[in-house]
């Protein structure tokens, strides 16, 4: 089996192509359903935000698994692989472990550090656990890469401003309008994002929130939370947004809609500057509203050229370190594992031969007494623990160092085990591909 990795995200494709491959809500679960069925993967977990879509899979070989999930993506994207290829980037073995813990801290996204890709990664596991998708490797791998995430953002201050997408797009609106203080906002889309929205905007000073929800009870909910808050608040529907916008100063949208929810002829009648901050994917903001006068649009578009040139800091540096040994660790931790068979398999072929001596024992020598029996019996167990003590327990601390399987392989090869024996008690491991050291596993 080989771990995989393959998605395409803001590093590597331009915001028409994610547009294009995005999944809503209601696509993950086909899709989860689509990639179990295909001939070569046995697991996988959907991860789709407003930048990336990704597949970590366990496939039974790499390259089919490799055209199994490329596949998918580019149907999902409605082209062929040959196309989306140029912008898919694959990770196997190590390398996937390594890209989800940096995905998992922060490291990977546009806004390095973000905390919203945990919970993002958290209803991923979620989504694809429900489908019935995830089994041992991936639930043990998004465990750990959760854990991670929370270890690098608790011990370094790689987020110490909160810094999001959403706060780099409002901080350009500020920047146009000199301030958010005092402006009327209008956030379309309750979700996650809304509510982040929502919250930054508060904190801006703004005068007033008017919340446009497709379902009135959930733009509603979140009216109240601001307003409990201290800011003005009320709800409406999609339906007033002409309405709506003709006096709004900044209007953040993020639904997840599948079409744009604010094209330029709704901008008509704004009577003032506005800025409209997009962070859909697909677009909930139709791209020819920057072309309207006195509009200016914020996309994720021109997030990706602003950031794409920041330069990392200490922080980021001390994040990165500490992947780089969480990987290491877990690496060694499942080398380590997957010596267990053969030393399991080692102490059944001994306990085997210790019942056949006691057994020819007892028939040689049936007059024994059963307390001189019991005795040897014991005795004979004891001699046999504390000769194969030391070999299994170092066979496991060599193990876990890289190339260490040929430890194991000299355990069998000496005590004539059987491989079909020590396959029957554990799978192989996930890590190593048709030979290759997990030290492999980059392709792009």
């Amino acid at each position: 089996m080989t771990l995989l990795a393959v998605g395409l995200s803001h590093r590597t494709a331009p915001v028409r192509v994610l547009e294009r491959a995005a999944v809503s809500g209601d696509e993950a679960g086909k899709l989860l359903d689509e990639l179990l069925r295909c001939p070569n993967v046995s697991e996988a977990v959907l991860l789709a935000t407003c930048n990336r879509v990704e597949v970590y899979a366990v496939v039974d070989a790499f390259h089919g698994g490799l055209a199994d999930v490329s596949g998918v993506l580019a149907r999902q994207a409605g082209t062929d692989v040959g196309q989306l290829s140029a912008h898919l980037y694959v990770h196997y073995a190590a390398r996937a472990v390594e890209h989800l813990f940096r995905v998992a801290s922060g490291l990977d996204s546009m806004v390095v550090g973000e905390a919203q890709i945990l919970g993002q990664l958290r209803s991923a596991y979620g989504e694809a656990n429900q489908a019935g998708t995830v089994g041992k490797v991936l639930h043990e791998l998004v465990q750990q890469a959760l854990r991670v995430g929370k270890r690098v953002h608790s011990e370094t201050g790689i987020d110490h401003a909160g810094a999001s997408l959403v706060t780099e797009a409002l901080a350009d609106a500020a920047a146009v309008l000199g301030t958010l203080s005092g402006r009327r906002a209008l956030i379309v889309g309750s979700g996650a994002m809304g509510g982040l929205a929502a919250a930054h905007l508060r904190r801006a000073g703004v005068a007033e929130i008017v919340v446009a929800n497709r379902t009135p009870a959930n733009g509603q909910r979140l009216a109240e939370i601001i307003a409990a808050e201290g800011v003005p608040a009320r709800a409406t529907g999609l339906a007033e947004l002409d309405v709506e916008l003709a006096t709004a100063d900044v209007v953040f949208a993020c639904t997840g809609a599948t079409e744009v929810v604010i094209d330029a002829g709704m901008l008509a009648g704004a009577s003032r500057d506005i800025v409209l901050c997009d962070l859909g994917l697909p677009r909930d903001i139709d791209p020819a509203a920057a072309e309207v006068p006195g509009v200016r649009v914020v996309d994720l578009e021109s997030l990706q050229a602003r950031l794409s040139d920041a330069e990392a800091g200490a922080d980021t540096r001390l994040a990165t370190e500490l992947v780089a040994e969480e990987v290491r660790a877990y690496l060694a931790a499942q080398r380590s594992a997957a010596v267990t068979p053969t030393v399991t398999a080692l102490r059944r072929r001994a306990a085997e031969v210790v019942d056949a001596e006691l057994l020819r024992l007892s028939s040689r020598l049936p007059e024994l007494a059963p307390e001189v029996r019991d005795e040897l019996s014991q005795t004979v167990r004891r001699v046999v623990d504390k000769l194969l003590h030391t070999p299994t327990v170092r066979v496991k601390q060599l193990a876990s160092a890289p190339g260490g399987s040929d430890y194991a392989d000299a355990l069998r090869e000496l005590f004539a085990l059987d491989q079909q024996a020590v396959a029957a008690v554990g799978a192989m491991d996930p890590f190593i591909h048709n030979g290759q050291s997990e030290q492999d596993g980059d392709i792009r």
